[in-house]
């Protein structure tokens, strides 16, 4: 496998660790983590990651649908909803972003392995 990059955008520290540590454990390159929409902007500018793994309740202004809205507007980079919120209203506003992929918390390994490297693929 190339190396792939990946963004973390999630404002729980102790999920964002875990999504670093497994990341890495399966091959990925973390290239940061973000808890707001705005940082994840500002680091998506820095570091170009392949893919973004996006909270969809997160601090800041706005949530992590309107920030995967302004990513795919600005970046065209792919993203993979991981969250605890699968309900109905949620699950429609996320897919009017047209993601590429929803994993739901908590996660395993292969979730992430699987998602990502799907997404990828698309």
């Amino acid at each position: 496998m190339s190396e792939v990059t990946v963004l973390i955008v999630e404002d729980d520290n102790i999920i964002a660790q875990i999504a670093d540590w497994r990341l890495k454990n399966l091959g990925y390159t973390v290239c940061g983590r973000a808890a707001t929409g705005a940082e994840a902007m500002e680091l998506l500018v820095k570091h170009k990651p392949d893919i973004v793994l996006m909270d969809i309740n997160i601090k800041g202004d706005i949530d992590g649908i309107e920030t995967a809205k302004m990513i795919k507007k600005e970046f065209s980079i792919p993203v993979v909803y991981v969250t605890s919120h699968s309900d109905g209203l949620t699950l429609e506003r996320a897919k009017e972003t047209k993601p590429e992929g929803f994993i739901l918390k908590p996660f395993e390994d292969d979730d992430l392995r699987v998602a990502i490297e799907m997404a990828l693929k698309k």
